[in-house]
């Protein structure tokens, strides 16, 4: 009987145990921490080093995951969705490009997650969650890569794969601040990953240190040694970056002056992209009118997003409508209200433009030029944004996208620091079969890049210190103006905005306290005095102010060692001699 009871208050205990921990759940998310980046860890062990005189493996000593769009032997991929996991098998095989970097040298740590079925370019995914972005908690990583993404940014691992189709690891790379890279198009194989749309489907990866980048590249890519090229022409896109939401001049003056620096201001052009592509990809025509989304400013980008987007819708069901209508899973309404029926002449343009593009960007930029552009429209959204369910938004993002996906040319997400405390970026792309060139063009920019973006940030520092500490010279000029006028209220009030400005002049303090005696307020006056001479010990108007303020608030020594402080300063100083004459003879 008394076990029996032990037994039950053992029970009662741990339901009780249980409430609580429920209850602490529903507070507070729980802290992830590997930021809710990986679905599965696991470990895919390098070969062992060959004997010397052969070199190591190109890889050796750097780790890296993978999206759950790759498969591994033995583990099912469940592309971003539970319901997918449960109605597939595990692989049989590991995807080559994984076999290849391991074989390489590297070690594969885990799969990360995606959004679901790799649609969607924002990174929120309802089964597994939403991984944090460590560059800005509140805002989202970006998809459909967003795992990797994160695992890179937060240092968890050396680089990650990821798989773009309309953005997928670029748009990643820039809302978490990271190098990324797609590859020109079908240069990468994809043997073992399951396709999105396969006309624009790219293997990419994300590093921080761009000699990762360029490694990975390297070995996946299959390039032999060569010298590196330097580029002979790079084209600023200015009208792309009149789309963005960060100052067009924030982001491009870090990459002229790079490149100014490296190569030569002869190197630097421009180009107005719009006019370009509406002159070279006729078949752009045909999504031109009925246009209700969008900036018409930019009819040429649009209309080459929007046969991307037909593109990817089109290919996707080819791809997985069998698998969707037979299950019948509960998909985001972001993928089902894109699975319309499209006509053949519209999927029939769409590849003409295709085409067309990637023979327009390969006339534009030959074997030695490089294009640059915003590669988003600013910071990322924060979680829930509405801009996330945006049309106008999501087609202006994909105006920039498109550029790379519907040619086929290679791309490379370049961060560029923080604006608004949010990562920034811009993006350089490089003709179709350029990857070797674009991968040692960011090789030898990288860190003038970087430095240029320090220089910018101290100077931007720099200028709103001046422009603060100018406004406060105008208050206080304001305000003494009204101290002249005898309005000692205004007079304060003008004062504290110059402080505000800039707290780091006595004289502010001073003449503020000196309006404060006037209106009778002394401990406010001796504060401020005491504020003036911690900046300034020389202030001599602030020791005669604290004095007076002292002597009225009946603090008499105090008020003479004030007086005889400012004496010492100024021997000739006739108002601390008379105070302290008068003090003395009141309190001998």
């Amino acid at each position: 009987m008394a076990s029996s009871t032990a037994a039950n208050l053992w029970v009662l205990l741990g339901l009780g145990i249980a409430g609580v921990l429920l209850a602490a759940k529903r507070l507070r998310r729980p802290a992830r921490p590997d930021s809710g980046a990986f679905i599965a860890r696991l470990e895919l062990l390098p070969p062992p080093q060959p004997p010397p005189p052969q070199a190591r493996h190109p890889l050796t000593d750097l780790c890296f995951a993978i999206a759950d769009a790759f498969h591994v032997n033995g583990y099912i991929t469940s592309f971003g969705s539970l319901e997918w996991a449960k109605t597939h098998d595990a692989a049989t095989q590991t995807s080559l490009v994984v076999s290849s970097l391991v074989d390489g040298g590297a070690m594969c740590v885990g799969k990360t997650v995606i959004d679901e079925m790799a649609f969607s370019i924002h990174g929120e995914n309802k089964h597994f969650g939403t991984p944090t972005n460590p560059a800005a908690s509140d805002r989202v990583p970006g998809g459909c890569s967003s795992g990797s993404a994160v695992a890179v940014a937060a240092g968890m691992v050396d680089f990650a794969l990821g798989i773009d189709t309309i953005g997928g690891v670029r748009v990643p790379g820039s809302y978490c601040g990271v190098l990324a890279f797609r590859p020109s198009h079908a240069v990468v194989p994809n043997n073992g990953v399951i396709p999105v749309a396969p006309s624009l489907d790219a293997i990419g990866w994300f590093a921080r240190d761009p000699s990762v980048l360029r490694r990975v590249g390297h070995l996946l890519l299959r390039l032999p040694y060569a010298d590196i090229r330097q580029p002979r022409h790079v084209y600023i896109a200015d009208d792309c970056f009149e789309m963005s939401k960060v100052s067009a001049r924030r982001l491009t003056q870090v990459v002229t002056k790079s490149v100014e620096k490296l190569f030569g201001r002869q190197v630097l052009g421009h180009v107005n992209l719009e006019n370009y592509l509406a002159s070279r990809i006729p078949s752009l025509r045909n999504y031109s009118n009925g246009q209700k989304n969008g900036d018409p400013k930019f009819p040429s980008l649009l209309a080459l997003s929007r046969a991307m987007q037909f593109l990817q819708k089109h290919e996707f069901k080819d791809q997985h409508m069998e698998w969707i209508n037979s299950v019948k899973p509960a998909v985001d309404a972001c993928i089902v209200g894109h699975l319309s029926d499209d006509d053949e002449s519209t999927i029939s343009s769409s590849q003409d433009a295709r085409k067309e593009a990637r023979a327009a960007l390969g006339t534009l930029l030959k074997d030695d030029g490089i294009l640059v552009i915003p590669t988003v429209l600013g910071c990322p959204p924060k979680l829930n944004a509405r801009e996330l369910s945006s049309p106008d938004y999501n087609n202006q993002t994909s105006c920039l996208t498109s550029l790379a996906s519907m040619s086929g040319c290679c791309q490379v997400t370049v961060p560029l620091g923080t604006h608004d405390k949010c990562p920034v970026s811009v993006s350089l792309i490089a003709r179709h079969g350029g990857d070797r060139f674009l991968l040692d063009t960011i090789q030898t920019i990288y860190a003038t890049i970087q430095e240029q973006v320090d220089i910018l940030a101290k100077s931007n520092v720099s200028s709103k210190q001046a422009m603060s500490e100018e406004a406060a010279e105008a208050a206080k000029e304001k305000g003494n103006v009204a101290f002249k006028e005898k309005q000692w209220q205004k007079a304060i009030n003008f004062y504290t905005e110059a402080i505000k400005l800039n707290n780091k002049v006595a004289t502010y303090y001073s003449n503020r306290a000196a309006a404060f005696l006037e209106l009778a307020s002394y401990r406010q006056a001796e504060a401020d005095c005491t504020s003036a001479i911690d900046i300034d010990p020389k202030i001599v108007k602030a020791y005669l102010r604290r004095g007076t303020a002292r002597e009225m608030l009946g603090y008499y020594k105090e008020a003479v060692d004030d007086f005889s402080h400012a004496l010492v300063l100024e021997p000739m100083n006739k108002t601390a001699g008379v105070a302290i004459n008068r003090l003395k003879k009141l309190f001998p």
